[in-house]
């Protein structure tokens, strides 16, 4: 017990009236370093307001910002096997994991949740950067088949946030074995004619932008994420070439033509619905159907 620390500098505070400071009160925009109040930048869904900057935020705060209300209904993981191959490096992957979910609150790096977008009845899958830098394992491959195989039973759309580093290392083959599982379940839901818009959010790299991201009906970018296979500097070293400015970012990629458009997250929900509504003139024909009926029923009781 330090004596100074713990009873000696909160006794001078009150004295003095002095207040500790919360030390994430103020966060701090890494391109030009301006200082910003955390709930300002809080109600604008953690996009700076003089930069545009996108700063990463967690999957369940995404889904709070995504869905309508803020509300949505969680959809369960299924249970896989944990740590298949006993993989141990600086410690063991079955104590990771546990670290990992202690301090995320989650079984794995994916999230599924069912809800609405203005009206709109979807299936929205997560993949969370904080949890092991949103890797793929056997886990998030079995949770993001699980989102799919929702939205088919449920006829909804499907939207899916990727935030990746790609495979999971500890997971080894099995973990590579997701990819194209999970390309299956992207043509089962063409095949049952729903919607499937990916959203690629930073980092979108590794296996996950060689298959299922890149596998969408239309691809919709955040400003400034960084989407590709490996990385730059390995990609030089290959090539021996110097990389155009800007490559791999969401804007050089959408310029040539690997991006359908870039979009703000503070537009994200508007122009997602107006994507369903051309995909699927039928629900939206509904979800009108439905608002001029409830407006006609209120004129009626009043």
């Amino acid at each position: 017990m330090n004596w100074i620390t713990n009873f000696v500098r909160p006794k001078i505070n009150s004295m003095f009236g002095r207040r500790e400071m919360p030390e994430n009160l103020w966060i701090k925009n890494p391109i030009t370093g301006e200082m910003i109040f955390h709930k300002d930048l809080e109600e604008n869904q953690f996009v700076i307001p003089t930069s545009g900057y996108h700063m990463r935020i967690g999957g369940k705060d995404r889904l709070h910002y995504f869905f309508d209300d803020g509300k949505y209904e969680l959809i369960s993981n299924p249970q896989v096997p944990i740590d298949p191959l006993k993989f141990r490096d600086e410690k063991r992957y079955i104590d990771r994991l546990k670290d990992y979910r202690s301090r995320t609150g989650m079984d794995d790096a994916v999230i599924n949740a069912r809800g609405t977008v203005q009206g709109f009845p979807i299936i929205a899958t997560v993949q969370d950067f904080a949890f092991m830098g949103g890797s793929l394992g056997m886990g998030a491959g079995e949770a993001i088949v699980k989102g799919f195989r929702v939205a088919i039973t449920e006829k909804r759309p499907m939207i899916l946030f990727t935030a990746s580093g790609g495979a999971r290392m500890q997971e080894g083959i099995l973990s590579l074995m997701q990819m194209p599982k999970i390309t299956v379940a992207v043509e089962m839901i063409k095949e049952a004619g729903l919607p499937y818009i990916v959203v690629l959010t930073n980092p979108t790299t590794g296996g996950v932008s060689a298959s299922y991201a890149m596998l969408g009906d239309v691809h919709i970018a955040e400003p400034g994420a960084t989407i590709g296979f490996a990385g730059p500097r390995v990609i030089q070293q290959t090539i021996r070439e110097t990389l155009p400015e800007g490559f791999q970012s969401a804007e050089y990629l959408k310029d040539h033509g690997m991006v359908d458009m870039v979009v703000s997250r503070l537009k994200l929900k508007e122009t997602i619905v107006r994507l369903l509504r051309l995909m699927t003139k039928k629900s939206a024909h509904a979800s009108d159907m439905r608002k001029k009926q409830k407006v006609t029923k209120t004129r009626r009781e009043n």
